[in-house]
């Protein structure tokens, strides 16, 4: 049952408000239920929004807390007057006071992803999530010289869903090989890797964990069993090792940890937030 009822409002696609407040909120011991109220971008939307918020605020018998990123001031002012839930204004709280510091107006630019079209930031972004499904799994050898991270590491690892969210929230463009049984009896990094070793990242797991995922996925298996798991492991660990790779493990971490800690260890000069 959830504790409180959460609002993100934005006269935009609402991911701001949605990210930041999810952030703040995961500081507390709560499950929220949350209400999305996306492209309020007027009077009558906003009128709206404060009919369903203070409706909720009726029946639950307790303020909503409402997150809201609103670029346009007839907007904001619907919520901030007629409003009864806690209002946490992201623009109010962070944006006015750098005005003023830095003696400049804001562009007061509706949501991340406006006007994308005419945004190099965007289209790069775009090629890099291209790039990281093309090189997913090791499918392609191709253009690796544009490449600024390659993950490796035993199959279920963590390496696909670390690479896209390189590429979708930072624009990097990451491949992603496969550690298999014939490297390991070679006892070498996959040939077509060696000249990038600097770009090399591994990835590893504890055992138990990786034989839990490989279960889901091919159950009462080889490929799953603890014992394969555990083999797999440490002859990954000790090529990674050999070839002097910077590894972590993913098993306790969160894909936003992984890649905070990549993006530590690579420094890629070309970087976007």
């Amino acid at each position: 049952m959830h504790t409180r009822t959460v609002f993100f409002v934005s006269d935009g696609t609402g991911i701001t408000a949605e990210t930041f407040g999810n952030a703040v909120l995961a500081q507390f011991e709560l499950t929220p239920r949350h209400v999305r109220l996306p492209f309020t971008d007027t009077v009558d939307k906003a009128h709206q929004a404060v009919r369903r918020i203070n409706h909720t605020a009726e029946i639950e018998g307790q303020r909503p807390i409402v997150f809201t990123t609103l670029a346009n001031m007839d907007v904001l002012e619907v919520i901030e007057t007629g409003c009864k839930g806690m209002l946490l204004d992201m623009f109010g709280t962070f944006v006015r006071p750098l005005e003023i510091e830095l003696a400049m107006k804001s562009n007061h630019r509706i949501g991340r992803f406006s006007d994308v079209s005419k945004s190099k930031e965007y289209d790069a972004r775009i090629a890099a999530i291209d790039f990281s499904l093309q090189h997913d799994d090791g499918q392609s050898n191709r253009d690796l010289d544009g490449a600024d991270v390659i993950l490796v590491g035993v199959s279920r690892s963590g390496k696909t869903p670390t690479s896209l969210y390189l590429a979708m929230q930072h624009g990097l463009k990451a491949a992603n090989y496969p550690l298999i049984p014939e490297d390991f009896d070679r006892r070498q990094l996959p040939p077509a890797l060696v000249p990038h070793k600097k770009k090399i990242f591994g990835l590893t797991i504890q055992a138990e964990r990786l034989s839990q995922i490989r279960n889901e996925r091919r159950p009462n298996s080889r490929y799953a069993s603890l014992e394969n798991c555990r083999h797999e492991i440490a002859e990954a660990e000790a090529m990674m090792r050999r070839a002097g790779i910077r590894w972590l493990s993913t098993t306790t971490k969160s894909i936003e940890e992984i890649a905070t800690t990549i993006l530590q260890e690579v420094r890629p000069e070309r970087l976007t937030y």
